[in-house]
Order: structure tokens, then C-alpha cells, then sequence
């Protein structure tokens, strides 16, 4: 485990070269999320406390060997492309989604409501959401119930859902655990249910 509890702070131990930083608690209340420590500090690794993480420093260094860097150093995010297809518009979104990718996502949100019907979000290359991205999810699920339409997410990550479960919003989205998942029930036309309400 590479973040240590103590009382109300979290120490953040590098994996590569055993720097250590401390800082708050994060503040999601899920022990496991630590996202926001590693954010504020300009680490890179997992969202999870079990890591790895990896310092600014050795961030940037190869890994030995040439091998593959042992975590997801998650870069911008962006969108990877909007498909218009039958019964729905597919974003599909690309590393992290938070305050400095949100003006991204908003113009793909609002593109694909002007196409009308359905849409899906496809987070499958995604590995964090922030509340600036949650909260841009909410806006365009509620945009597409006035317009007797749904906004379904398909392939969140772990964390991704941790965090939906978290902030209690698995009871807003339909989520399915792939694209093609998603659009299948869409085109079958049978009412769609909340992720808490649907096997993983």
C-alpha cells in the first residue's frame, strides 16, 4: 500500500524512489480514494490508495529496462470522437475528466443533444472524474429527460464508479459495462435502470 493513514492526514510514498509527501485526508469519504492527494501534488499512479505512484520526479523518467512504467500516468483529457449512429450519439471520452477538459466535454455534450435522441458516454479510456465533470454529466442526463431522451455511461473504470457511488449518483445513470452493451439495450427499446439497479 503506498498511501499510510495517520489520524486525518495521508502520507503518499513514491514507488520508484521512496519520496514521501503528506497532506489532508482526501475528500471523497472512501478510504481507497486518494485521487485528490495525488492531484494536489502533482503525482501520477492509480486514483487508489493501494497505488503505484510515482513523484513528479520519476513521473518523467523511463522506466528501467524499457519496460512499462508500472501505473497509468493519466494526461489530458479530451474527446476521442462523437458517432451519430440509429438510435443514439456516442462520445467517447479519452484520461482524465476534470476542470481543465471540462469546456471539452461540454461542447461534445451539447453537440450530441443537438442531434436529439439518445446518448452514450464511453469512459472506457478514462481513469478520473472530478466534480466539474460529474457535474457536467448531470446537466446533460437532465437536459436529455426533458427531451424524453437518455444519457447512459458505458466501460466506467473502478474508480469512475466508485466515485458515481460515492457522490450517490449510481442511482442517475444507466451503466453498462461496454458501448456496444449500452447501444444493444438502447435499440431494444425496454426502459433502462439506474447502474445500482444493474449486475455488474
Amino acid at each position: 500500500m503506498t498511501v499510510v493513514p495517520d489520524d486525518h492526514l495521508m502520507t503518499l510514498i513514491c514507488d520508484s524512489c521512496g519520496d514521501t509527501v503528506t497532506g489532508a485526508s482526501c475528500v471523497l469519504p472512501d478510504a481507497e480514494v486518494v485521487w485528490t492527494l495525488v492531484s494536489e501534488h502533482g503525482w501520477s499512479g492509480s486514483p487508489f490508495a493501494v497505488g503505484p505512484h510515482r513523484c513528479p520526479h520519476c513521473s518523467l523518467q523511463p522506466a528501467s529496462g524499457g519496460g512499462h512504467v508500472p501505473c497509468d500516468d493519466h494526461g489530458p483529457g479530451g474527446i476521442l470522437g462523437i458517432d451519430h449512429l440509429d438510435d443514439a450519439t456516442v462520445v467517447t471520452a479519452t484520461g482524465d475528466i476534470d476542470l481543465g477538459s471540462g469546456d471539452t466535454l461540454r461542447a461534445a455534450l451539447r453537440h450530441a443533444a443537438d442531434m436529439g435522441g439518445h446518448i452514450v458516454v464511453d469512459l472506457a479510456r478514462v481513469h478520473v472524474i472530478d466534480s466539474t465533470g460529474l457535474g457536467l454529466l448531470v446537466r446533460a442526463h437532465r437536459e436529455a429527460r426533458e427531451r424524453d431522451a437518455t444519457l447512459c455511461l458505458a466501460a466506467p473504470s473502478r474508480f469512475v464508479r466508485t466515485v458515481l457511488h460515492t457522490m450517490r449518483l449510481d442511482a442517475v445513470f444507466p451503466v453498462f459495462d461496454s458501448r456496444d452493451e449500452a447501444l444493444a439495450r438502447l435499440a431494444s427499446g425496454t426502459p433502462l435502470v439506474a447502474a445500482n439497479s444493474v449486475v455488474d
